[in-house]
């Protein structure tokens, strides 16, 4: 029996109906391979960095960079002009895209996902992600920073090498402001502090936890696998928080990632991160969404904002955590 289910980060219902999944083919759990001409130099691969931009930071050892950050060359944000919104007509309304569009380089390892780093490697990574917010955090006119990893083609991907997307903005966008006014709607403490602890004592839905963080597919998961990883301790912001947690959390995401392709093979996904604007006093606790691209979203969800979710995140969570996992 289907059921509605209220996501309460953004105040948008799902329906999840199990019964759909015994479809053919329901699940698209394929991963298309993501670069139609692959002989190009990868710009991401060591040897080849002269076909990026400088990097703006490096990490790793005695010169021999592990992580790379650089600006994206074809950015959908860029320069600092002021966003100074014009009206071009009664419903023509305009500013410019100012701020910063960098590419995250997660390893020098050009066949290797966020599944395959090694502990050392996720809290490279994790610093590098938190460098980076915190210097867009202190740039004038950007409001927020937007932290994705595009892995599949089917999720958006252009370059095969493993990357993640930075991307610093003068405004704050819709999604956000949703989950701000989840928060802000709570009765409780903490939305998400009061969930990783329903959460744990429920059990079901968990994937893994460790000290510091917890990945669940969340009761109102409005995908199959959908995942979320929260840190224990509570921080709406991302770029001031303890390294123990950021290192925790990039972990969540490996294990969590690792369980879904030990589940389904390789498949496409989207890593999100969100954390409140850089200034934002009000309730937030700064988290990491994990989509996997399983199933596609037809004209009901397109034309509504109503996700369809065919696997209950109860049985998702018990199929993640019966499957043993490897690191490559």
């Amino acid at each position: 029996m289907s059921q509605l289910r209220l996501d309460p980060l953004t105040g948008r219902w799902v329906v999840i109906t199990p019964g759909r999944a015994e479809r053919p083919s329901a699940f698209a759990t394929r991963c298309l391979a993501v670069q139609a001409d692959t002989s190009r130099p990868c710009p991401f691969c060591p040897g080849n960095e002269e076909e990026t931009p400088p990097a703006l930071e490096t990490f790793g050892p005695h010169g021999n960079w592990l992580v790379r950050v650089v600006p994206n060359r074809f950015p959908a944000f860029g320069g600092n002009a002021p966003m100074v919104v014009q009206h071009r007509g009664p419903v023509f309304t305009e500013t410019p895209a100012s701020g910063t569009h960098e590419v995250l380089v997660l390893t020098p390892v050009h066949e290797a996902t966020w599944a395959d780093l090694d502990d050392d490697q996720v809290a490279m990574v994790m610093s590098a992600i938190h460098s980076r917010v915190a210097t867009h955090a202190d740039t004038p006119g950007m409001r927020y920073s937007q932290v994705i990893v595009n892995s599949g083609r089917e999720a958006g991907a252009s370059i095969e090498h493993p990357h993640g997307q930075l991307l610093g903005m003068p405004f704050v966008p819709r999604e956000l402001l949703e989950e701000q006014a989840g928060f802000a709607r709570f009765a409780g403490n903490c939305l998400l502090c009061a969930t990783v602890e329903a959460e744990e004592d429920a059990g079901y839905r968990v994937v893994f936890a460790n000290q510091h963080a917890l990945a669940t597919c969340p009761y109102w998961s409005g995908m199959p696998y959908e995942m979320m990883v929260t840190p224990r301790r509570h921080n709406p912001h991302l770029h001031t928080a303890d390294e123990e947690d950021l290192v925790a959390v990039g972990v969540g995401v490996r294990e969590a990632l690792r369980h879904l392709r030990s589940l389904l093979g390789e498949v496409a996904y989207n890593v999100v991160f969100h954390a409140a604007p850089y200034t934002s006093s009000g309730p937030f606790h700064w988290h990491v969404h994990i989509w996997p691209k399983v199933t596609t979203q037809a004209g009901f969800e397109l034309g509504t904002g109503v996700m369809i979710n065919i696997v209950a995140p109860e049985l998702a969570g018990e199929d993640l955590r019966s499957v043993g996992v490897t690191s490559a």
